[in-house]
C-alpha cells in the first residue's frame, strides 16, 4: 500500500501522481479543488514518496522538504524571494527537492510573478507543488507551467465514515454528512461543541433577510464579523502561546496578527458558504425537490420558508453569495463587503417578505 491510501476517494488524482512517480515527475503540479477533500494531505504524501521518507516528511523535518504557507490573507513576496533563495541549493539527501506552496491561491501579483521565474526555468533536482482552492485566482501563466491534479467533493459515504468514526450515529450522522458538503474540513468544524450554535445563529441569520421586514444590512454584517473576530482572537492566542525556536518577540508579534487574519478570512468565507447552502436549499424546496437539500436537519424550517414565489429570488441570492465568496479572498475590509453583500440579498429578497 502507497501513502495515497490513506486518504479517501480522489481517483484521478491518486492516479495521476503514482504515474509521476513511476515515469519521473514534471517540475511543477497544482493541486486544485474545493478546500478540505484531501489536497494538502495528497501534496504531503507525493512530496514523501519522491524524498523517500514518508515519515520524516509527515512530521516536517525532512531536510529537502520546503513548505511555504500563508499566515494572513496573501502570500507576499518576500516568502517568495526566500523560496527562490533556498530553490538555487542542491539537494542534502535525497535525489531531489521538494516545496510544498500551501493556499497558493492567496498569491498575490508580485509575489505570483517572482515565482513565475522559476517555474520556467527550475533547478532540475527541484519539485514544485502548489496547491490551491480557487484556479481562478491564480494567474494563467503560473496555471500554464504546473500539471494540474484535479482534487473533487467527497462522496457522502466517505464523509459518513470519517463522522462515524468519530463517534456520531444515527439521524445526527446523516444530517452532518449532507451540510458537510463533500469537505472533511467542514465535517470535522461542525463536531465541535460550539459548531451547532453558531450554525444555528448563521441559519437564523440568513433567513432573517426574508422573514424580518425590520432587517439591518448592517447589523447583519456585524453579527458575522463579530464571530470572524472570536476566531482570530483564538487565533493570535494559539500562535503566542508556541513561538517558534528562535524568534524575536516582534516577529512572534508578527505572526501572530498574520494568524488572525487568516482565521478571520477563514471564518467569513464559512459563513458565505453556509448563507450559499441555505439559499440553494430554499430553491430546491421551492422546486419540490425536497430529498435534495443539504441541510435535511432543518427541513421543517425550509418547507415553511421555500414557497415557490421565493425560489428565483433564492437562486439568485445563492449565486450573489458565491459570487461574493470568489471576489472575497483579498478583501481587506470584510465589514464593508459584508454589509454590501446583505444589501444586495435584501434586494433579491425583500420582494418575497411573508405576510
Amino acid at each position: 500500500m502507497d501513502s495515497f491510501e490513506t486518504f479517501p476517494e480522489q481517483d484521478e488524482a491518486k492516479g495521476l501522481l503514482r504515474a509521476a512517480l513511476a515515469e519521473g515527475p514534471a517540475h511543477a503540479y497544482l493541486f486544485h479543488g474545493p478546500r478540505g477533500v484531501g489536497k494538502r494531505r495528497a501534496a504531503v504524501a507525493f512530496a514523501g514518496e519522491l524524498l523517500g521518507d514518508p515519515d520524516r516528511v509527515a512530521r516536517s523535518v525532512h531536510p529537502d522538504l520546503y513548505v511555504l504557507e500563508p499566515l494572513g490573507d496573501q502570500i507576499r513576496i518576500d516568502p517568495i524571494r526566500e523560496l527562490r533563495r533556498d530553490l538555487h541549493m542542491r539537494p542534502f539527501e535525497a535525489d531531489r527537492r521538494v516545496y510544498l506552496v500551501l493556499r497558493a491561491h492567496l498569491l498575490n501579483e508580485d509575489a505570483a510573478d517572482a515565482l513565475l521565474k522559476d517555474l520556467e526555468e527550475p533547478p532540475p533536482y527541484a519539485v514544485i507543488v502548489l496547491v490551491a482552492d480557487e484556479l481562478g485566482l491564480l494567474p494563467p501563466t503560473i496555471r500554464s507551467r504546473c500539471q494540474l491534479v484535479p482534487f473533487r467533493r467527497l462522496s457522502q459515504r466517505a464523509i459518513k465514515a470519517f463522522l462515524s468514526a468519530r463517534g456520531l450515529q444515527g439521524e445526527p450522522l446523516d444530517a452532518l454528512a449532507r451540510v458537510a458538503a463533500g469537505r472533511l474540513d467542514r465535517a470535522e468544524r461542525l463536531l465541535d461543541t460550539d459548531a451547532g450554535e453558531r450554525r444555528a445563529g448563521l441559519i437564523e441569520l440568513a433567513r432573517s433577510v426574508y422573514l424580518d421586514p425590520g432587517f439591518d444590512p448592517g447589523r447583519a454584517s456585524r453579527r458575522v464579523t463579530d464571530l470572524a473576530q472570536e476566531r482570530a482572537a483564538r487565533a493570535r492566542a494559539a500562535a503566542e502561546k508556541e513561538p517558534l525556536a528562535d524568534e524575536t518577540p516582534r516577529e512572534t508579534e508578527q505572526r501572530s496578527r498574520r494568524a488572525g487574519r487568516g482565521a478571520e478570512r477563514e471564518e467569513v468565507l464559512d459563513a458565505l458558504d453556509l448563507f450559499s447552502g441555505w439559499y440553494r436549499d430554499v430553491m430546491v424546496v421551492a422546486a419540490g425537490a425536497d430529498g435534495a437539500v443539504l441541510n435535511s436537519d432543518r427541513l421543517a424550517e425550509l418547507a415553511a420558508d421555500g414557497i415557490p414565489e421565493r425560489g428565483p429570488a433564492a437562486e439568485r441570492a445563492a449565486a450573489t453569495v458565491r459570487d461574493v465568496w470568489r471576489s472575497f479572498e483579498f478583501n481587506v475590509q470584510p465589514g464593508l463587503a459584508l454589509e454590501g453583500l446583505f444589501v444586495r440579498l435584501r434586494r433579491e429578497l425583500g420582494g418575497t417578505l411573508s405576510p
